[in-house]
């Protein structure tokens, strides 16, 4: 009993420190399992090592902006059709007042 015991715990001890292992690098591949390149694997690794500023940090207007960005088939915009709406958006609403 006390063998199985120690087995379990060693078991344990050790996934723990194949997980511990896992890197950005490896972490960074497509849903379809492939490895991501370019452009998404840039992304994917700034947001995974914490270079990319957080959400919240970000400025935001009370030109309601962010809630008017949606696309026609009414799903929230994102990455650069965002982006661009987002300074469009608030360019207008700087301007109106």
């Amino acid at each position: 009993m006390r063998a199985l015991t120690g087995l379990a715990i060693a078991s344990i001890f050790f996934t723990q420190i194949a997980f511990a292992g896992e890197t950005c690098e490896s972490k960074a591949v497509s849903k379809a399992g492939k490895p991501l390149a370019g452009a998404a694997k840039t992304a994917f690794m700034k947001k995974c090592e914490g270079g990319a500023a957080p959400a919240a940090a970000a400025p935001k207007m009370a030109s309601g902006c962010a809630d008017k960005a949606v696309s026609k088939a009414g799903k929230p915009l994102a990455g650069a059709a965002k982006t661009a709406f987002m300074k469009k958006c608030e360019a207008d609403a700087a301007a109106a007042k």
